[in-house]
C-alpha cells in the first residue's frame, strides 16, 4: 500500500472505503454471474422446446411422407378404376385437387419447419458461441474474483501491519512525551544552573575587576623593582666587582710576593681572604645572571636544541675531558626559545651533574627529548590536549634525598659541603626561572647515590 503524505487516520479511512466498494463489485459481479446463469438454463430450456418442435415436425413430415404414399396408391387405384368409374373420376378429381392443394401446404409447413430448423440451429451456434463467451467471461470474472481476494487479504495484511505501526507509533508518542518530559526537567535545572553561573559570572567579574585593579598595582611595584634590580645589577657588576678584584689582586701579590715575611697563619689568613673574595665574585656572577633572567629581553627563536648543546660542550669542555665524562644526546627536537636563556639552562643542568659526579664511576649524562601530548605525561600540572617538549638529563651521580627535589630549586639551597662542592645554590634556581620564562615546568627524581634526572615541559606551541 502506498504512503502518502496524509495522517495515518486519512489513509485508514480511504483503506476502508476502498473496501467497502471492492466488496459492493464482488457483490454486482456475483449477482452478474447469477444473472447469466439464469439466461444459460433459460436457453438450455428454449432449445429443449425446439428440440421437441423439430422431432414433432419430423414426425409430421413422416406422417405426410405416409399419407403420400397412400395418396399414390389410391391415385393408382383410381386410375385402374377410372376407366370404369368416370363417375367417379370427378369426385377423385376434386379429391385429388384438394390432396394436392394439402400436400402444397404440408410442403410449405415443411420448408418452413427446415427454415425454422435452420433458423433454430443458427441460434443454437449463436448461443454456444454466447455460452462460451459467458464462460470466458466467467473464467475472466473468476480470475479477476481470485485478484481481487488477493487483494484484498494483501489490503487486509497491510491494515494489520498499519495497526500494529499504530501501535508502535502511540509507543513511540508515550517515549517521545516521557523525553520531552525529562528534557523539560533538564532544561528547568539548566535554567537553573544558568542562573547560578549568572550569579558567579558577575561575582567572578567583581573579582576580576579588582585583581586587574591588583595586577596593575602589581605592574607599578614590578616596574620599580625591575628599576631596583637594574640599580642593583649595576652596583653588583661595577661597584661591587670593583672592590672585590682589588682585594684578589692585592691578596695576590702579597702572597707573590711578601710570603716569606708571613707566618703560616698569616699564608692560610690570605688564602682564606682569597678563596671568600673567589666566593663572593661567583655569587655576584650568579646573582647578576637570576636577576638578567628576570628583566631580560625574551625574544623567541626556533633553534635545533643539538646546536644548544654542542655550544654548552664546548664551553665545558676542560671540565668533560677533566672528568672523562660522556654526554650523549638524541632525538633532539626544534623549538621556539629564548636562545642565551636556554643555552644557561643546559649549562647549569650539565655542569651540575659534572659537579656532583661519583668519585667511583666515570660520570655518564644521557639527554633526550620528545613531543608528546600532555595528558600521556604523568604530571597533573600539564594540559593534556597541548603538545611538550619533554626534556630529560639524567646523570649518574651522586643524586639526592628525594625530600629535597622541590627545594634544590630555591635560591642559596645547597644540600652538599660547602668545602667538598662548590657553588652558590643560585644554578638551579636559574633553571627554574628560565623554564617559568618558556610557560614550561621542570621537576626532579633522584635516590641517593643512584644519580638524578631532570624533567622539563616546554609547550612548542608558545611564543
Amino acid at each position: 500500500m502506498a504512503i502518502s503524505n496524509k495522517s495515518f487516520e486519512e489513509e485508514l479511512i480511504l483503506v476502508r472505503e476502498e473496501l467497502c466498494f471492492e466488496k459492493e463489485e464482488n457483490r454486482k459481479l456475483l449477482a452478474g454471474l447469477i444473472a447469466a446463469r439464469n439466461e444459460l438454463s433459460f436457453q438450455k430450456d428454449e432449445r429443449g422446446k425446439r428440440a421437441a418442435e423439430l422431432g414433432i415436425a419430423n414426425i409430421a413430415l413422416a406422417f405426410q411422407d405416409e399419407e403420400k404414399g397412400k395418396r399414390a396408391a389410391e391415385l393408382g387405384i383410381a386410375n385402374i378404376e377410372l376407366a370404369f368409374q368416370k363417375e367417379e373420376k370427378g369426385k377423385r378429381a376434386a379429391e385429388l385437387g384438394i390432396a394436392n392443394i394439402e400436400l402444397a401446404f404440408e410442403d410449405g409447413e415443411k420448408e418452413k419447419r427446415a427454415v425454422e430448423l435452420g433458423i433454430a440451429n443458427i441460434e443454437l451456434v449463436f448461443q454456444n458461441e454466447e455460452k462460451e463467451k459467458r464462460a470466458a467471461e466467467l473464467g475472466i470474472a473468476n480470475i479477476e474474483l481470485i485478484f481481487q481476494n488477493n487483494e484484498k487479504e494483501k489490503r487486509a495484511a497491510e491494515l494489520g501491519i498499519a495497526n500494529k505501526e499504530l501501535v508502535f507509533q502511540n509507543d513511540e508518542k508515550e517515549k517521545r512525551a516521557a523525553e520531552l518530559f525529562i528534557a523539560n526537567q533538564e532544561l528547568t535545572f539548566q535554567n537553573g544552573e544558568k542562573e547560578k553561573r549568572a550569579a558567579e559570572l558577575i561575582i567572578a567579574n567583581k573579582e576580576l575587576a579588582f585583581q586587574n585593579e591588583e595586577k596593575g598595582k602589581r605592574a607599578e611595584e614590578l616596574v620599580i623593582i625591575n628599576n631596583e634590580l637594574l640599580a642593583f645589577n649595576y652596583i653588583s657588576s661595577h661597584d661591587l666587582q670593583e672592590p672585590l678584584r682589588k682585594i684578589q689582586t692585592l691578596a695576590g701579590r702579597i702572597l707573590e710576593k711578601e710570603t716569606e715575611n708571613l707566618s703560616d697563619t698569616g699564608k692560610d689568613y690570605f688564602y682564606r681572604i682569597q678563596t671568600a673574595a673567589g666566593r663572593m665574585r661567583q655569587l655576584i656572577e650568579d646573582l647578576l645572571v637570576y636577576s638578567r633572567t628576570n628583566i631580560a629581553e625574551r625574544k623567541f627563536e626556533k633553534i635545533d636544541l643539538n646546536t644548544i648543546i654542542e655550544e654548552v660542550k664546548a664551553e665545558l669542555k676542560e671540565n668533560i675531558e677533566e672528568k672523562h665524562a660522556i654526554i650523549e644526546a638524541s632525538e633532539m627536537c626544534e623549538m621556539n626559545v629564548i636562545p642565551f636563556q636556554f643555552r644557561q639552562l643546559m649549562h647549569n643542568l650539565i655542569r651540575n651533574s659534572l659537579k656532583f659526579s661519583s668519585p667511583k664511576r666515570l660520570p655518564h649524562i644521557i639527554i633526550k627529548s620528545r613531543i608528546v601530548k600532555g595528558n600521556k605525561l604523568n604530571n597533573a600540572k600539564l594540559v593534556g590536549a597541548k603538545s611538550y617538549c619533554h626534556i630529560s638529563v639524567t646523570d649518574n651521580g651522586i643524586g639526592f634525598e628525594p625530600e629535597y627535589k622541590d627545594r634544590i630549586f630555591e635560591v642559596f639551597q645547597k644540600l652538599h659541603n660547602r668545602e667538598k662542592y662548590e657553588g652558590t645554590g643560585i644554578g638551579l634556581a636559574i633553571v627554574k626561572k628560565i623554564v617559568e620564562n618558556h610557560n614550561g615546568i621542570v621537576t626532579a627524581t633522584s635516590q641517593l647515590n643512584k644519580g638524578a634526572t631532570f624533567d622539563i615541559y616546554i609547550p612548542i606551541s608558545e611564543n
